[in-house]
């Protein structure tokens, strides 16, 4: 099955790292305001999820959050959350680590497009 959402090895090691330090962990893909369009880490339940979100998948088992108004403009996509050097997000956990997360993307295939009933 095609994932909508994954990870590459490094952003699951430090997905790995936090969930040591700060226990289940969410995913939400910021909307562009304050911190930028990037993928915000939290505690799991500290970022209230609602009917203006959809869940895209699991990466290293932590659920991952897009806004629905966000997700059409992507859907076509399959995010590919990484980690690069560098401050991301002041608000996610990854920051005291001197990494953030970063999402790339790849549009999906035509056969992966029918399989997704886009």
């Amino acid at each position: 099955m095609t994932e909508r959402v994954t990870a590459t090895d490094a952003a699951l090691e430090l997905i790995e790292k936090l969930k040591k330090r700060h226990g289940p962990l969410m995913f939400h893909q910021s909307g562009g305001c304050c911190d930028g369009s990037s993928p915000m880490c939290y505690p799991d339940g500290e970022l209230r999820i609602g009917e203006t979100d959809v869940h895209l998948g699991d990466i290293g088992e932590t659920s991952f959050y897009m806004s629905k108004d966000q997700y059409e403009y992507w859907k076509h996509t399959q995010l590919i959350i990484d980690v690069v050097d560098g401050r991301g997000g002041m608000f996610s956990l990854e920051g005291p680590e001197g990494k953030r997360f970063f999402t790339r993307s790849r549009v999906f295939s035509d056969e992966e497009r029918k399989e997704l009933q886009l």
